[in-house]
């Protein structure tokens, strides 16, 4: 049983869904703390923000500071086709009549370590360089705490009523309940570098995120920043994307990613004026998500929960909506007393909605026979449903839209992709 002196709700991972959620809990004036494994500001990709974003930070307090930082100013998505040929841009303030529709391309460990002191300062106690090892279960199998690890190597045990677990793709619930699901068909890896003085096109074109097509069902992103930064990757199947055998050592990461750019005309010709500043870096981009959402005393948030591959800048905005949602359902379930896994249904199902989706996007994208000027020919209409998806207005209805996608294309995922919470009463228990 948690004592007085103990926080209510125990925050793991202080990523963009972790500090939202210690945030948003904090300003209900619920004692939180939250233990965050490395201290900010620390590298991570992920720099494409979508226009949705600025709801979340402008509830979180902070959409002001960013539209004072440094951070590059993003108008807009564009596609670019195996050939080179580039489609019109998608203008947000086209569909999106709100300062919302200026995005950013930031700079994560700036960004992360932004929401983490916004956290502090709303009242969250935040560890740093201290490792969360090991949710701990109570006789009746519900979560009721964490075992951590610090810097100095020193373990101790800290109880709370709630537990969120925001690891992010460390997944330290679905790991710990054997609750993983891969998303097979997006079994792809990504590689990816930083160059200084690339091309950057006119005008409020100069800030927009490039998604650019390459043989076999992969694609580069573009993504400018401030400080004449370029962010370039590739994202493709392992075989195709590491066709030596080898994917690791900086040559052998050079060497894949300069084949990758002579498949792609648009890259090559952005690339070639600018120099490369940073080392190389791969990581596998398997989707997947948990089996389950929670348990009795657990909620998950974020990658955690749900990794969509990135192709659509989703993934900042799925944590940050992610950790409001959390925060919400933990907030009613500590005031009615009660956080039982049954009491997040309605979160896991609502999450489950949305990341559905943009991941149906995903897989029409990755369709050979797919192109988004296909379906605006089809149906004009569809361009406003199109928008929607890459704005982040994920949280609606989208059968019509797909219903037409899946008549000229092939290319959309089938099976359930729910999450619901776990309960006692399953056989599953570990």
């Amino acid at each position: 049983m948690a004592k007085a002196q103990d926080p209510e709700v125990i925050v793991v991972g202080g990523g963009p869904a972790g500090s939202t959620s210690a945030a948003q809990l904090a300003m209900r004036g619920r004692r939180v703390l939250l233990f965050e494994r490395q201290r900010h500001p620390r590298y991570h990709i992920g720099e494409s923000l979508i226009p949705f974003c600025y709801y979340a930070l402008e509830r979180l307090g902070v959409a002001e500071r960013m539209q004072r930082s440094a951070c590059i100013k993003k108008f807009s998505v564009q596609f670019v086709g195996i050939s080179g040929a580039e489609t019109r841009p998608f203008y947000f303030f086209e569909h999106l009549y709100h300062p919302a529709a200026v995005a950013w391309q930031v700079v994560r460990g700036d960004f992360d370590k932004m929401l983490l002191d916004n956290a502090r300062d709303k009242g969250v106690e935040v560890v740093e360089d201290c490792a969360v090892e090991e949710l701990l279960l109570d006789g009746r199998g519900a979560v009721c705490g964490v075992r951590v690890r610090a810097a100095d190597g020193a373990r101790r045990e800290v109880h709370a009523t709630m537990t969120i677990d925001a690891s992010g793709r460390e997944a330290l619930a679905p790991k710990q309940f054997a609750w993983r699901v891969l998303d097979e068909e997006l079994n792809r890896f990504a590689l990816w570098t930083y160059f200084k003085g690339a091309l950057r096109d006119p005008g409020i074109d100069a800030g927009a995120t490039t998604v650019a097509a390459v043989p076999g069902g992969g694609w580069f992103w573009y993504i400018p920043l401030h400080d004449d930064r370029i962010s370039v990757g590739v994202v493709h199947r392992r075989e195709w994307l590491f066709r030596g055998g080898q994917a690791a050592g900086q040559e052998a990461l050079a060497h894949s990613f300069q084949a990758a750019v002579q498949s792609c005309p648009w890259m090559t010709r952005h690339l070639e004026r600018g120099s490369r500043c940073d080392e190389y870096r791969a990581t596998n981009e398997y989707s997947y998500r948990s089996r389950h959402c929670a348990r009795a005393g657990l909620v998950l948030a974020g990658d955690a929960l749900s990794f969509l591959d990135p192709i659509f800048s989703s993934g900042v905005y799925l944590a940050l909506r992610m950790g409001e949602l959390a925060a919400e359902a933990v907030e009613q379930a500590l005031i009615a007393g009660d956080v039982s896994g049954e009491r997040y249904a309605d979160y896991g199902a609502t999450v489950a909605a949305g990341v559905s989706a943009i991941r149906a996007l995903v897989y029409a994208y990755y369709a050979p026979d797919f192109t988004f000027s296909q379906l605006i020919k089809r149906d004009p209409a569809s361009r406003v449903d199109i928008s929607d998806l890459l704005i982040g207005n994920f949280f609606r209805d989208y059968d019509p839209f797909y219903t037409l996608v899946g008549e000229v294309t092939r290319g959309l995922p089938r099976g359930s992709f729910a999450m619901p919470p776990w309960i006692a009463a399953q056989a599953d228990r570990p």
